[in-house]
C-alpha cells in the first residue's frame, strides 16, 4: 500500500465494541473520505506500521472526531494493535476471491471443496462485508446445503484455522445441540472422563442468545480466557480442560458465521453441523458425543428434525474420520435447578459433591452423556460406560479431578449469590403441564445473565408436579433492583412460561 499525505490519519481508539466486526469511523470531510471516494459501509483496507485489515467504514458528521483522525473500533484496535501516536493508511480492497461462488450459491449453484475453501479464507481475512456474509447464510438456510457441500464447508472451515495435535490415541469430545436452560453438563462431563485417564480438551462458547454459555458458568469457578500454548499445558497435566473457545481460535471462520447467524435467527443444519464438527476436527478430537435435546422450545422441536441433523452429523463426522455417536435426550424443560452463570455453576458443583439435594435431572443427564462418550473410547467394555461414569463420580474421583483442572487453569472460586431475589407465584392451583424454555431463559436474561454472573432464575418444578396458589414457580435473582423488576413485568405479563393444567 503506497503512503501519501491524502490517505493518511492519526490512529485513536474509539472504544466503541463492534462484537468481533472491524469498524472504523472517519469525519466526512476528511482528506481520505474525500480523495478515495468513501462513504458510510465502505468496505477499507487499512494498514497501520505493518499489519493490515480490512474494516467496514462509519462516516462522523459531528465534531467530535477530528478531520485528520481514524477512529477505531475494539475489534479493528486489536487487529492493528497501534502504537501511540501510530498512523494509518487507507485504500479500497480488491474484489473478494470467492465472490463469484458466492453469488453462484444465491442463485442456486452447488459448492465444490475449491469453492468452500475460497469463501471460509475470505470469511476469516474479513474480506467479505456483513451483507454479503448474510447473502452467504441465507442461501445456505433451510435444506440448501446437502451432504456434500457439508463436508466440504467444514473441511474448509478447519483449513483455515489453527489445528491441535494431541500425539497417539483418543481424544473426547462432546457438544450439546442447545435449547436447554441449565444443561450444564460439560464441566461434570469432561470431570469424569478425565478422572478415568481419557483426554477431552473441551472448548466451550460464550453465552449470545442465551442466559449462560458453558465458559459463561465455568467462568464462575476458573478462568476460561486461556491461550493455546495454557491450554496445551493443562490437559497434558490434567488430561481435560474447559475453556473459552474464543481465545484459541479453532475455527475463526465459524467464528466469523456465527456473529451474522445469530440476528438473522436461520435455521441450517448444514452450517450447524459444519460449526460444530469442524472445532471438534480443529480441537484434536476422536471420539465425539452430540447431545440432541428434543422438545417443542428446545432448539430440535421434532423427532423427525432430529432424525435428519443425527443422519447429517453422522455423515459429515465419518468423512472427516470422527467416531461420532448422537445421544437423543428430554428437551421438554430446563435442567437442574439454576438458569444463569453463577446459579448453574452452584448445580454443577452440587452434582460433584454429591451434595444433598443436588439435581437429579442433571446428575442423571450428565452421567447419560459421559456413559456414551465412553462407550466411543477403545478399551471400554460394552454396555459399561455408564457404570464407569458413576463410578468416578460416586467415588469423588471426579470431584478431584475438576479442582484439580480448576487449579490448573488459574485457581478454584466459589460462586456467589445475588443480593436481590424475588419469587414468582402460582395464580391458582394444578400441575405444571409444560415448561417454555425459551421465556423461563427471557426472564433470566432480563434479570442481568450472563453480563451479571450472579443473576438468573432458580426453578426446581418440573411437568407433572402439583402446586397451590401462591406457591413459588421460580425465583428471579439479580444484582441490582432495576434488573429484577424487569424480569418479574415481564414474568407477570406472561403467566404461561410454567403453564398450570386441572389437578
Amino acid at each position: 500500500m503506497t503512503e501519501h499525505a491524502h490517505t493518511r490519519l492519526r490512529v485513536v481508539r474509539a472504544g466503541i465494541d463492534t462484537y468481533q466486526q472491524p469498524v472504523v469511523y472517519m469525519h466526512r470531510d476528511c482528506p481520505v473520505c474525500r480523495s478515495e471516494g468513501f462513504a458510510a459501509l465502505t468496505r477499507v483496507q487499512m494498514r497501520v506500521g505493518t499489519r493490515e485489515v480490512i474494516a467496514t467504514l462509519n462516516v462522523v458528521t459531528g465534531d467530535h472526531l477530528a478531520v485528520d483522525e481514524v477512529a477505531l473500533s475494539d475489534a479493528a484496535w486489536q487487529a492493528v494493535t497501534p502504537e501511540a501516536g501510530a498512523y494509518a493508511t487507507f485504500q479500497h480492497p480488491e474484489q473478494a476471491a470467492s465472490a463469484g461462488a458466492l453469488r453462484a450459491k444465491v442463485f442456486g449453484a452447488r459448492l465444490d471443496d475449491a469453492d468452500c475453501l475460497a469463501l471460509m479464507r475470505d470469511t476469516a481475512a474479513n474480506r467479505l462485508s456483513d451483507i454479503e456474509l448474510a447473502a452467504f447464510v441465507t442461501a445456505c438456510a433451510g435444506e440448501r446445503l446437502d451432504h456434500g457441500e457439508t463436508i466440504a464447508l467444514t473441511r474448509a472451515m478447519v483449513a483455515v484455522g489453527e489445528r491441535l495435535d494431541w500425539g497417539g490415541g483418543p481424544v473426547l469430545d462432546k457438544h450439546c445441540v442447545g435449547g436447554l436452560p441449565g444443561n450444564r453438563t460439560t464441566p461434570i462431563v469432561v470431570a469424569i472422563i478425565a478422572a478415568l485417564g481419557h483426554r477431552i480438551p473441551k472448548t466451550s462458547s460464550r453465552a449470545i442468545t442465551s442466559p449462560a454459555g458453558t465458559a459463561d458458568t465455568m467462568e464462575v469457578m476458573a478462568p476460561v480466557a486461556l491461550d493455546l500454548a495454557a491450554m496445551r499445558r493443562v490437559v497434558e497435566r490434567e488430561g481435560g480442560c474447559i475453556v473459552w473457545g474464543g481465545n484459541v481460535r479453532l475455527s475463526p471462520a465459524d467464528d466469523v458465521l456465527i456473529r451474522v447467524e445469530r440476528p438473522l435467527d436461520f435455521d441450517s443444519d448444514g452450517q450447524l453441523v459444519a460449526s460444530v464438527l469442524s472445532k471438534k476436527v480443529a480441537a484434536g478430537a476422536s471420539q465425539v458425543l452430540i447431545d440432541m435435546p428434543v422438545g417443542p422450545t428446545a432448539k430440535v422441536r421434532s423427532d423427525a428434525a432430529a432424525q435428519a441433523l443425527a443422519a447429517r452429523l453422522t455423515v459429515t463426522g465419518s468423512a472427516m474420520g470422527l467416531n461420532l455417536a448422537v445421544l437423543h435426550t428430554d428437551g421438554r424443560q430446563p435442567v437442574g435447578m439454576g438458569i444463569g452463570p453463577a446459579l448453574e455453576a452452584r448445580d454443577v458443583l452440587a452434582v460433584l459433591r454429591g451434595a444433598p439435594g443436588a439435581p437429579a435431572d442433571l446428575r442423571t443427564r450428565a452421567l447419560a452423556v459421559a456413559g456414551a462418550l465412553l462407550e466411543l473410547a477403545p478399551g471400554t467394555p460394552p454396555g459399561q460406560g455408564p457404570a464407569l461414569a458413576t463410578q468416578a463420580l460416586d467415588s469423588g474421583r471426579a470431584w478431584a479431578k475438576f479442582l484439580a483442572i480448576c487449579e490448573a487453569q488459574g485457581g478454584f472460586s466459589e460462586p456467589g449469590e445475588a443480593p436481590f431475589q424475588a419469587p414468582v407465584v402460582a395464580p391458582r392451583a394444578g400441575r405444571i403441564a409444560a415448561i417454555d424454555n425459551r421465556r423461563l431463559a427471557k426472564v433470566a436474561k432480563l434479570a442481568g445473565a450472563p453480563g451479571a454472573a450472579l443473576a438468573g432464575v432458580v426453578c426446581t418444578l418440573r411437568i407433572g408436579d402439583p402446586v397451590v396458589a401462591g406457591q413459588p414457580l421460580y425465583t428471579v435473582h439479580a444484582q441490582s433492583p432495576g434488573e429484577r423488576d424487569y424480569a418479574l413485568a415481564y414474568a407477570q405479563t406472561h403467566t404461561d412460561i410454567l403453564s398450570l393444567e386441572a389437578p
